[in-house]
């Protein structure tokens, strides 16, 4: 199993897992051309995925899921929370199918996945699988309707993910723990975030328990993992205004006793290359 990022930042996010001839894309906040574009980079085609994956519905995530889906026929799964603004199913309560339209969502302007997508509705709390990859989804504190997490497996091997999210949780813990690969938001440093140019509003936001991880709050979760099987280790959503690559390595370095280059980076223009479970 190995996975990459097509970029990672609040301009737009896209991950990769591949396992044998299945490949999921996780979110997609990039237009579909700027996506084909980032997929040839990592020597992929669009055609060549299996299924996209939605965390939650903000537009940095699901910008362009309605757009790819449609043009490869590639089917979406995400929580009924992401999907639709009752939360409920639709076409008599089947969990799957040409369901049509996500145009009442909030946060999303009209038709931003459109009609003639087909939708699988996700439960944050139940395991599935798309062809050769094991999906495990979980339930966060973010600031959306529905917003889910996930944790990919083989069968040997697994890859968590943890971005967007404001707060810990004892659900995170047991989901993240003993993963052999790891990819968790450091989305600020909070001194930097606290003393720079958004307003206060928005510095609530970004800060509080339904917003985004902090390095120190990233390597508080960190420290209460399991870490013992971790070989990859991912810092992502980055802010472009509060925060830098390096403070987050070290804040995660040092949680882990390394050396701070062992931490990797996904950003937000060029992402991260393929990285093996």
């Amino acid at each position: 199993m190995r996975f990459s990022s097509l970029g990672s930042g609040s301009r737009g996010n896209g991950t990769l897992i591949e396992q044998g001839n299945t490949c999921l894309l996780v979110d997609c906040g990039f237009s579909a051309r700027e996506a084909e574009k980032r997929l040839a980079r990592l020597g992929k085609s669009a055609d060549e995925l299996t299924a996209v994956l939605v965390t939650h519905e903000h537009g940095d995530h699901i910008s362009g899921v309605g757009p790819l889906a449609r043009k490869y026929n590639l089917p979406v799964w995400a929580t009924s929370g992401t999907c639709y603004r009752d939360g409920g199913y639709r076409d008599g309560g089947h969990r799957g199918g040409r369901y049509p339209a996500i145009r009442d969502t909030p946060r999303l302007v009209p038709d931003r996945l459109g009609e003639n997508v087909d939708i699988h509705i996700v439960c944050s709390h139940t395991a599935f699988s798309i062809d050769d990859i094991e999906v495990q989804p979980f339930p966060v504190p973010h600031d959306a309707r529905e917003p889910s997490q996930f944790v990919f497996g083989n069968g040997d091997k697994r890859m968590g993910l943890l971005t967007d999210v404001g707060s810990y949780t004892p659900h995170i813990k047991k989901q993240l723990s003993a993963c052999d690969a790891l990819i968790l938001e450091c989305n600020h440093d909070k001194a930097m975030l606290e003393n720079g140019e958004y307003p206060p509003s928005l510095k609530e936001r970004v800060g509080g328990d339904l917003g985004h991880l902090s390095n120190a709050q990233a390597a508080d979760i960190l420290s209460r993992l399991d870490t013992s099987k971790l070989r990859c280790l991912v810092a992502a959503h980055l802010s472009e205004k509060h925060n830098l690559p390096s403070v987050a390595q070290q804040a995660l370095a040092d949680v882990l006793g390394c050396e701070q280059g062992w931490i990797l980076v996904a950003c937000q223009e060029a992402g991260l290359d393929w990285q093996e479970v």
